[in-house]
C-alpha cells in the first residue's frame, strides 16, 4: 500500500464529506472504498496477491494509523462478514466497500471482559455481537484460547429472557465448529435441558437451547471420520483426546432422565404448530437415529407412551413445507425401529417385558393349560400356534409380533378370548365360560389360529411398506403406517371375519392369507390422501365374496408366484440391492459436479437476499465430507477437482434438505421469459440449511433429473436420513427390483426349477462332529 505517487501496488485517497474523489496524480484505478475506524472512507486500490495481514499493514502505514496494525482487521461494511486471505480475492472483484475495525483478538478480549462484568445493557450487547463473530473460525479460535468457553456457560447458568437467548444461540454457532467445547459436561448438559423444559422459556430459549442439545446427539464417537485410537468389534469407538465427538445419545437422554418431563416438553412442542415445531422435531429425529441399545427400549417404549406417531401424522396433514423433509425423516427412522423390533427374538426367559406381554396374553384368553393325548403340554397351541416353543412361533415377526399381539389384545380383550374360542360374534362377558366349552367341543381342524395369524398379518404388511429395507424409505407421507398397529388390528379382524364367511379349515391358512394380502393392497391405496374411515370400511365391512371374486380377477391378470415366500425373499434381497445402487449413483454425481442456478428464498423461507453471482458450480470432494462451490455470472468449463472452487459447505453442517423453496431471480425475466418473475417457488429448487434453521445453499436445478440426483444424493450422505424426495429415484428403485426378479425368475423357470410355496427347515444336528464343505 503506498501514495498515489508512488510506485507500488495500491493507492488510497482520502473522500471529501460530499463524496468528491480528490484528483489523483497517478491514475491509478481504485478496486474498493475503505472506511477506517475514525469514519474517514478512502479509496484505495489493493492488490489481490497480497495477504490480508498485508493490506491491513500497508493501509496503517500509508494512513498514518498509530494503532498496531495487528490489532485491526478488515470486514465487509455491509455484511459485517470478516476479510480473510480465502474471500479477499473475491471481495476486491466484487468492489466490495471494506472498513477498518478492530481484530478478532481485541474483539474477543474485549467481549470476554464484558461477559465477566454481567451489566446486564453491554451483556446483551455483548452476547449479540458474539453470536454474530463466533461462527469465524478466526474469531472462535481466539475466543477459546482466552477462556471464552468457561464465560459462556457461566452466563447460560446465570441468565435469562433475550440475555439467555442471546447467550444459546452463540453456543449453538460454536458448536458448528469440530473443536472447541470438548470440555462441556453433564451439568451444562442439564442445565439447556432445564432451559428447554420450562414452560417459561420463551421461543427464542427454546430454539437454539433444541438445536445444543441436537447438536450434543450427533457428536458420538461413531460420528468420527477416523478415529485416532482403535477399538474392537465388542466395544464402541473412541473418539480421539480433545475431540468433541465424546457425547452422542447416552449424554444427553441421561439427563433428560433427571428432569422429569423432558422428553414429554420436547414432544408437546409437535401440536404447536409454531417455530420450535421444526426444532423439536429435529431433536428427535436425532435421538431416534443415535439412540444405543443400552437404552433402546426404554426411549422407544417413552415416545410410544407419548404418542409420538399421532403427533407426526397431525403434522402431515398441516401442509406446512418446512416440515416435510424433517417428517420423511422420522418416517424412515420408524422404518428402522419396526425393522429392528422385527429382527429382535423373543426371549421371554430373558427379557422381562417379553414374559410380561406374553402373560398378558394368556390371562386375556381365558383358557386353561391341559396335556394333550400324549401327555404334552397344551398351551400356545389353543391361542393358534403351532408349537409350544415361543421363540421358534416368533422367528420371523419378531417382537414386533409380539408387539403387535398385545395391541390386538389390549384393543379388545373380550373380542380376543371369544376370538381363540372360535366364536367371533359379540357376547356379553358372563357367558364367556359357555363360550369356550363350545369351542373346545368343535373339530380343531376348524378353529382359527389367531396367534399365527397375527404373525402372518405382520409378515404381509411389513412387506407392503417395504421395512426389511430400512435404508430407503418412501418420498411420500405414510400415516397408515405409522399407525401400524391399528393396521394389524383391522386386517386381523379381516382374516378372523373371512375364515368365519368362508367355513375354513387348517389347510385354507394360506388361501385366507392371500385373500387378506389382496385387501391390504387395495385398502391402503393412496395412503397419502385416503381418509382413515375408508380404511376401516375396506376392512370391517367388505364381504366375503365381493374380496373373492377381486382377488380372482387378480390371479387371472397375473401370477401367484410373487406371492410365494422364496421369491418374496428374494425380492425383500433384490430391494436392498437396487437402493444401495442408486445411492452409489446418486453420489456419483454429486462427485462429478453440475451448474445450478442461485435462487431467491421465498417469504415462507427468509427474507429474500441477492445471490452473488447468477449461477453457482457444486461439486462433491472425494472424501465425501464438503460440497466445493463457485459463483459466477455465466458458465464456464471447470476443471477436475476443486481448484476453481474457492467456496465450501461442510456436509456434516447439513441438517436438512428442504424442497421448493427459492425462486428464480428477478433479473431473470429478460434471458428466460419462461421462468415466473415473482417470488414463487419454483418446483425444481431445494436449500441447504443448518442446525439452526439458516439456509446454507438456496438453489434451482436445470431439470427434474438434476434435481432428483441432488436432492436425492444430499439426504443419502446424511448420516440420520434414509428418505428420498423425489419420485423419480424411488421409481428406480422399484425398476431396477422388478427387472432383476423377473431376470432371477426367467433363469429358474428355464431350467424348469419348481419354486415351492414355503421352505422347510430340516432338524438341527445332533452333535458337532461335522464341518462345512469347501465350495466349489
Amino acid at each position: 500500500m503506498s501514495s498515489a505517487n508512488t510506485s507500488t501496488r495500491a493507492t488510497p485517497s482520502p473522500l471529501t464529506t460530499n463524496g468528491i474523489t480528490p484528483k489523483s496524480t497517478a491514475g491509478i484505478i481504485p478496486t474498493n472504498n475503505v472506511t477506517t475506524k475514525s469514519g474517514v472512507t478512502v479509496r484505495a486500490r489493493i492488490d489481490p496477491t497480497l495477504t490480508v495481514e498485508d493490506v491491513v499493514r500497508q493501509l496503517c502505514l500509508h494512513l498514518k494509523v498509530a494503532e498496531p496494525h495487528t490489532n485491526l482487521a478488515l470486514r465487509d461494511r455491509d455484511t459485517e462478514e470478516l476479510i480473510t486471505s480465502e474471500n479477499l480475492r473475491k471481495k476486491i472483484k466484487n468492489k466490495v466497500h471494506l472498513k477498518l475495525v478492530n481484530s478478532s483478538a481485541i474483539e474477543a478480549a474485549a467481549i470476554i471482559e464484558k461477559l465477566g462484568r454481567r451489566d446486564e445493557k453491554s451483556l446483551r450487547m455483548s452476547l449479540f455481537s458474539l453470536q454474530k463473530f463466533i461462527k469465524e473460525e478466526k474469531f472462535a479460535q481466539e475466543f477459546l484460547d482466552r477462556d471464552g468457553l468457561r464465560e459462556l456457560v457461566d452466563v447460560i447458568d446465570t441468565t435469562h429472557g433475550n440475555t439467555l437467548a442471546y447467550a444459546l444461540t452463540a453456543m449453538q454457532n460454536l458448536m458448528d465448529l469440530d473443536y472447541g467445547w470438548s470440555t462441556l459436561d453433564d451439568s451444562f448438559i442439564f442445565k439447556v435441558v432445564q432451559i428447554l423444559s420450562s414452560s417459561n422459556s420463551l421461543i427464542n430459549v427454546c430454539r437454539p437451547a433444541t438445536a445444543i442439545l441436537k447438536k450434543l446427539v450427533e457428536a458420538d464417537p461413531t460420528s468420527v471420520v477416523n478415529p485416532i485410537i482403535a477399538s474392537s468389534s465388542r466395544t464402541p469407538p473412541v473418539a480421539p483426546p480433545g475431540s468433541v465427538y465424546r457425547y452422542g445419545f447416552q449424554s444427553v437422554y441421561e439427563q433428560m432422565r433427571r428432569q422429569k418431563g423432558s422428553l414429554e416438553t420436547v414432544v408437546s412442542r409437535l401440536g404447536t404448530l409454531g417455530t420450535t415445531t421444526l426444532h423439536s422435531m429435529m431433536l428427535i429425529n436425532s435421538l431416534l437415529s443415535h439412540v444405543n441399545d443400552t437404552y433402546w427400549d426404554e426411549f422407544i417404549a417413552d415416545l410410544e407412551r407419548l404418542n409420538i406417531r399421532k403427533a407426526a401424522v397431525r403434522l402431515m396433514s398441516s401442509h406446512i413445507d418446512d416440515l416435510t423433509s424433517c417428517i420423511l425423516d422420522f418416517q424412515a427412522n420408524i422404518v428402522r425401529v419396526t425393522y429392528k423390533k422385527k429382527i429382535t427374538v423373543v426371549e421371554p426367559e430373558v427379557e422381562l417385558a417379553h414374559l410380561s406381554g406374553l402373560h398378558y396374553i394368556w390371562e386375556c384368553s381365558g383358557v386353561q393349560e391341559e396335556l394333550d393325548s400324549e401327555g404334552q403340554p397344551l398351551k400356545w397351541r389353543k391361542l393358534g400356534f403351532d408349537t409350544e416353543n415361543i421363540m421358534e412361533e416368533f422367528q420371523d415377526a419378531g417382537v414386533l409380533g409380539l408387539d403387535c399381539l398385545v395391541n390386538f389384545v389390549q384393543d379388545d380383550p373380550d373380542f380376543f378370548s371369544k376370538a381363540c374360542d372360535g366364536v367371533h360374534e359379540r357376547l356379553p362377558p358372563n357367558l364367556l365360560s359357555q363360550v369356550i366349552l363350545e369351542q373346545l367341543s368343535r373339530p380343531e381342524e376348524r378353529r382359527c389360529p389367531v396367534a399365527k395369524a397375527s404373525n402372518e398379518i405382520v409378515e404381509l404388511l411389513s412387506q407392503h411398506w417395504t421395512i426389511y429395507a430400512p435404508t430407503y424409505s418412501t418420498s411420500t407421507f405414510q400415516p397408515f403406517f405409522l399407525n401400524f398397529p391399528k393396521v394389524h388390528c383391522l386386517a386381523l379382524h379381516f382374516f378372523l371375519r373371512m375364515w368365519n364367511e368362508s367355513g375354513s379349515a387348517a389347510d385354507d391358512f394360506s388361501r385366507i392369507s392371500a385373500l387378506t394380502r389382496s385387501q391390504i393392497k387395495v385398502a391402503l391405496q393412496q395412503e397419502s390422501v385416503r381418509p382413515w374411515h375408508e380404511v376401516e370400511h375396506d376392512f370391517l365391512e367388505c364381504e366375503y365374496r365381493a374380496v373373492r371374486d377381486r382377488q380372482m380377477q387378480e390371479l387371472e391378470a397375473g401370477d401367484d408366484l410373487l406371492s410365494r415366500v422364496p421369491v418374496r425373499n428374494l425380492k425383500e434381497k433384490l430391494t436392498r440391492e437396487s437402493a444401495e445402487f442408486v445411492r452409489q449413483q446418486r453420489i456419483h454425481c454429486l462427485l462429478q459436479g453440475a451448474w445450478f442456478l442461485n435462487g431467491v428464498p421465498t417469504q415462507h423461507t427468509g427474507s429474500a437476499r441477492r445471490p452473488n453471482g447468477q449461477w453457482r458450480f457444486m461439486r462433491l470432494d472425494n472424501g465425501l465430507k464438503y460440497l466445493h462451490y463457485v459463483d459466477s455470472p455465466v458458465k464456464f468449463d471447470v476443471r477436475n477437482g476443486t481448484e476453481d472452487l474457492p467456496e465450501r459447505i461442510e456436509i456434516a453442517s447439513i441438517s436438512q434438505i428442504t424442497t421448493g423453496t427459492c425462486a428464480p431471480p428477478p433479473n431473470l425475466a429478460r434471458d428466460h421469459p419462461d421462468l415466473p418473475t415473482n417470488l414463487l417457488p419454483s418446483p425444481l429448487s431445494f436449500s441447504l440449511l443448518s442446525g439452526g434453521g439458516q439456509s446454507l445453499a438456496d438453489q434451482i436445478a436445470t431439470d427434474q433429473s438434476r434435481w432428483a440426483d441432488w436432492t436425492d444424493g444430499l439426504n443419502m450422505l446424511r448420516r440420520d436420513s434414509g428418505h428420498v424426495t423425489s419420485e423419480e429415484t424411488a421409481g428406480y428403485i422399484k425398476a431396477l427390483t422388478e427387472i432383476g426378479l423377473k431376470i432371477k425368475l426367467l433363469d429358474l423357470s428355464g431350467e424348469k426349477v419348481d419354486i415351492p410355496s414355503g421352505l422347510a427347515t430340516g432338524p438341527p444336528p445332533t452333535n458337532t462332529d461335522f464341518f462345512f464343505s469347501d465350495l466349489l
